[in-house]
């Protein structure tokens, strides 16, 4: 919903005028619409389906060579912060 600045009148947008829109958005107002889903839908908007048995073999077997060799991961800090370097630049 917005207001038109010259009418005064609240103007509502459709979904697909929204999504349209969201590409237009700097990344730090998408982070913050999605920050906002998160809040409204306590994050289960991101679990909405089972597992493969594929994807659990593969979790498996990551946490079994992340418990053998602890120290060669690598804190979620330095890994965001390649990955806001490569893809945000």
């Amino acid at each position: 919903m917005r207001t038109a600045e010259d009418s005064g009148k609240v103007v509502y947008m459709s979904k697909k005028e929204i999504i349209a829109e969201l590409p237009k958005l700097t990344p730090d107002d998408r982070r913050e619409i999605l920050d906002k889903i998160w809040e409204l839908d306590g994050g289960d908007w991101l679990d909405r389906g089972e597992l493969t048995r594929d994807e659990r073999m593969l979790i498996e077997q990551r946490l079994a060579e992340h418990e053998k060799n602890p120290e060669a991961a690598i804190p979620w800090e330095d890994v965001e912060a390649r990955l806001r370097h490569r893809f945000n630049s």
